[in-house]
């Protein structure tokens, strides 16, 4: 009988390695898994040892590295350009029993008040707030099912991006970018901050049915309403409308970090609050709270939380430590005081040029 020999090409044998050892500067392939150039930074698809084997400490070897005291100084810069945050006399909280680590996990509800006491619903007319509120809406008609975006939908998130845009705050996280060479225009920010938030990825069964909007600040678990108390219609909620909560996943929730949101669903009577085993050094807003609640039945254990912000500062320091800081913790500076955000990139599909959409971002509660 004669023997066959088969030749395989090298694609035949090729396994995506996931580490950068050995493979600093090497050119850009499709095949790669993850990318280990100086261009990885930039589209935020290196490997996750990329720091470690191709760049010393400090990044002193790149102009447009971002350092950890670059994160530092720009994160202040961002906290003072809050000029949309809720003053002293527009929110009034009660955070009363204070858990101990070894009590956040027990599901005992140790507090009888409602954690919010008063908000000044005025804040919501303000556009950058009554165009988030809007998008919140967006998700509840749509659990489990994939995602069917209309076209009011897609001027909605148009609408919340040119307003935040309009703030100093993101104008002057663009101003860092830009000079870190991550964006050559404001108008290539904003294309890829819609990509980045708002394109869609599955987390079920192939179905396109999440973004990293709806699963940080919007969630896939709807609870059903009627209306009534606690829905703005001002802000962009309307009678008869559902708000979504978060994510559930083995009876707990998961994401649920946005404090607007948390209000409005607490004053309908859908959320209880338990307790909070973190409260942030703040004494005027943003603050941030490590919560622990229920949800129609269902807990969250330590739910971090900004509290009193502008939707445009939590947007703002997510986009800038996931760029910066993809799939690691990144330390930053508010009012003096260290916080530090945890971000991950959604890693099964890409957009543009391998660049990763935003899987979840969250405070890193003590």
């Amino acid at each position: 009988p004669r023997t066959t020999l088969l030749f395989l090409s090298p694609e035949d044998l090729y396994t995506a390695p996931d580490s950068c050892k050995g493979r600093c500067e090497e050119p850009y392939s499709k095949e790669d898994e993850c990318h280990c150039n100086a261009e990885c930074e930039r589209y935020h698809n290196c490997c996750e040892d990329y720091y470690r084997h191709c760049r010393p400490v400090g990044f002193s070897s790149s102009r447009d590295a971002i350092a950890d005291e670059d994160l530092l100084h720009i994160s202040e810069q961002l906290y003072e350009a809050d000029h949309n945050k809720a003053r002293p006399t527009d929110i009034a909280i009660n955070p009363q029993y204070q858990a101990s680590p070894d009590e956040t996990g027990d599901q005992e509800d140790r507090s009888p008040q409602p954690l919010y006491k008063y908000v000044n619903e005025e804040l919501f007319s303000k556009p950058t707030y009554a165009s988030f509120i809007k998008l919140l809406d967006n998700y509840q008609r749509a659990t489990g099912r994939e995602e069917d975006v209309t076209a009011e939908e897609l001027r909605e998130q148009d609408n919340f991006l040119k307003e935040v845009m309009k703030t100093e705050l993101m104008k002057k996280l663009f101003a860092f970018l830009h000079k870190k060479n991550r964006y050559g225009s404001e108008q290539e920010f904003v294309a890829d901050l819609k990509e980045m938030w708002f394109g869609l990825y599955s987390r079920g069964d192939g179905e396109q049915d999440s973004s990293g909007f709806e699963h940080i600040f919007s969630g896939r678990a709807c609870t059903g309403g009627t209306g009534g108390a606690g829905q703005h219609q001002a802000g962009g909620l309307t009678p008869g409308s559902r708000l979504c909560l978060g994510e559930v996943k083995k009876g707990k929730v998961s994401g649920f970090h946005n404090w607007i949101r948390f209000y409005l669903l607490e004053k309908q009577g859908i959320v209880n609050y338990f307790s909070h085993n973190f409260n942030g050094p703040w004494d005027t807003y943003p603050d941030v709270l490590g919560l622990q609640f229920n949800w129609d039945g269902f807990y969250k254990e330590v739910g971090s939380a900004f509290i009193g912000c502008s939707p445009e500062f939590e947007f703002g320091l997510y986009t800038l430590c996931f760029i910066a800081r993809p799939g690691r913790a990144c330390h930053l500076s508010l009012g003096g005081y260290s916080l530090s955000i945890q971000t991950y990139p959604w890693t099964k599909s890409t957009y543009g040029n391998g660049k990763k959409y935003i899987a979840t971002a969250y405070v890193i509660s003590p």
